[in-house]
Order: structure tokens, then C-alpha cells, then sequence
């Protein structure tokens, strides 16, 4: 794992503060192509570091660095720690779920879920109750339960809808993201374009360039069904940011449409990039 050291004026490190507002800013924010990262110390900042090595295709890294989260909110905790021990688990269960394994990932998510289980209502108790049922979702979706992953995010719906909109839009994106997944996978691409649509709105201003990459990129899955050809060029323009942006996984992705709807290769194209996701601690379920 790499990262920065960096310092104050006065030679004094920074302080947890600028360390969670860099980590913020490669996890959900503008620079998600940044490799050198700063020092994490909070329990935080170190579930920040998976999120942020993980949208870059550093499955390894972001592994140990949950497992950091995993050590330290073991045994008694508060429900802060506990909190974080949920995100954690989610953040696991989507690293799984982006190389095949929906149904090692549902395990995780499951637990997810239960270890917020119980506590009061509150928009960061919300954030990863609602994080474990998109996911649960998804990993539904990816075994073929399309009608319990259509529940669960009635679930998550209406958590959202109790809870303070402004402090869940990453959830509420995610919350589109499925919705249209679910909506693909069931042949309906008119419902996936209306949610795809609707991620794009919500991702244009949240600031987080990731979120609003793959919310296009979801957005020419669902074009697939009413322009092919249109849906491959804008498929591409994704790929360019992706590659740009250092987002690996999402590159993959993209790669993966223009493949299918084109029958052309992307540069590079997916199979090198399976190669350097599988570097980076990437293992891709075979398809069985």
C-alpha cells in the first residue's frame, strides 16, 4: 500500500481532518486517480482507503485495509465502530460482487445488515443499512432472484425516503444504479432508462467523479435497447474517462459493452485488463 506523509507547514503531520478530506475526495470526490494516498489513522479513514484503492482495481490493498476496519471494531464497540464494521462489510461484499462472486458476496452483506441491526434510526445508520440492501440486491440480481432484489430495494426506498436526502446521496444513486440493473435483467429497458437517467441527474452535482461515470455507463446499457450504435459511442467516451479517472474496474465494464454491442475491442482491451485487475488481487468467478 502507498501512501503520502503529508506534513503542515510547521513540519507536524496533518491532521485526521485534511487526511479524511484527501481520502473523501479519491473515494467520492474528484480525484479518484490518485495513488498516493495519505497515512490513515481513523477507523474512518481506513474504510475511505479500501473505497479509494478499490475503485482503482487495488483489490489487495483494499482488502488489508478492511481488515484494518475488521481488527479494530472487533469485540465490544460503539455503535460509531459499529457502523464502520457494517460499511466495511458492504465495501467487501462489492469488491466480490464486481468480479463474479454474487453469491460469496450476499454472505457479506448479510452480515452487514446485521450488525447495524437494532440501532436507532440516524442518517449515517441509515447510509449503511442502506448501502446492505442495495447490495443484498445486487448480489440477488447476480443468482437470478429478481423479484427479492426488487423488494429489497422497495426496502431501501423507503429508508431513504424517512431519512435525510441530502446526507444520502451516495446511497440514493446506488439506489438507481440496482433499479436499473434489475430492470436489464428483466428485458425492460424502458424502466432501465428511466433510473438510469435519474442516476445521471442525481450524480451530475454530487461532486464524486466515479459515481458519475458509472451512472453513464449505465445509462448506455440501457440505450443498448433503442440505439445500439449511439449506446457504443457514448460507451466509449466512458471508457476514455475511466481510463483517465484510473478507474479500472469501470474501464473493465465499459470495455465489456462496446465489446458486446460492437463486436470491436476497446485499447486496451478487456482481457488486458483482466490482467491487470487480476495484478492488482482481482480473482474473476469463471463462469460455470
Amino acid at each position: 500500500m502507498e501512501f503520502s506523509s503529508r506534513s503542515g507547514s510547521d513540519g507536524s503531520d496533518c491532521n485526521d481532518l485534511t487526511v479524511s478530506t484527501t481520502l473523501q475526495s479519491v473515494a467520492f470526490g474528484a480525484e479518484p486517480q490518485l495513488i498516493l494516498l495519505p497515512v490513515p489513522a481513523s477507523v474512518e479513514s481506513w474504510w475511505l482507503t479500501a473505497v479509494a484503492l478499490g475503485g482503482q482495481g487495488r483489490y489487495a490493498q483494499a482488502r488489508a485495509a478492511l481488515d484494518v476496519v475488521d481488527r479494530r471494531t472487533a469485540g465490544p464497540v460503539t455503535d460509531y465502530e459499529r457502523r464502520y464494521a457494517s460499511l466495511a462489510a458492504s465495501t467487501r461484499a462489492s469488491f466480490r460482487r464486481q468480479t463474479g462472486w454474487h453469491a460469496k458476496a450476499a454472505l457479506d452483506d448479510g452480515r452487514a445488515l446485521a450488525i447495524v441491526a437494532g440501532l436507532d434510526s440516524s442518517p449515517s445508520v441509515d447510509a449503511a443499512v442502506c448501502d446492505a440492501l442495495t447490495g443484498l440486491a445486487a448480489d440477488a440480481l447476480g443468482v437470478g432472484r429478481l423479484s427479492l432484489g426488487w423488494r429489497l430495494l422497495a426496502e431501501c426506498g423507503e429508508r431513504i425516503g424517512g431519512s435525510s436526502p441530502e446526507g444520502l446521496w451516495r446511497q440514493s444513486i446506488r439506489l438507481e444504479w440496482v433499479s436499473a440493473e434489475l430492470a436489464l435483467a428483466s428485458g425492460d429497458f424502458n424502466r432501465a432508462l428511466r433510473h438510469a437517467d435519474t442516476a445521471v441527474e442525481l450524480s451530475g452535482d454530487c461532486g464524486s467523479v466515479r459515481h458519475k461515470v458509472k451512472s453513464d455507463l449505465l445509462h448506455c446499457a440501457a440505450m443498448t435497447g433503442f440505439d445500439a450504435s449511439e449506446a457504443a459511442q457514448r460507451a466509449r467516451a466512458v471508457f476514455d474517462q475511466c481510463m483517465t479517472f484510473g478507474l479500472l474496474p469501470l474501464a473493465w465494464a465499459s470495455s465489456m459493452l462496446i465489446e458486446g454491442v460492437t463486436g470491436t475491442t476497446a485499447t486496451p482491451n478487456s482481457s488486458v485488463l483482466d490482467t491487470a485487475i487480476a495484478i492488482g488481487g482481482g480473482v474473476f468467478r469463471s463462469p460455470s
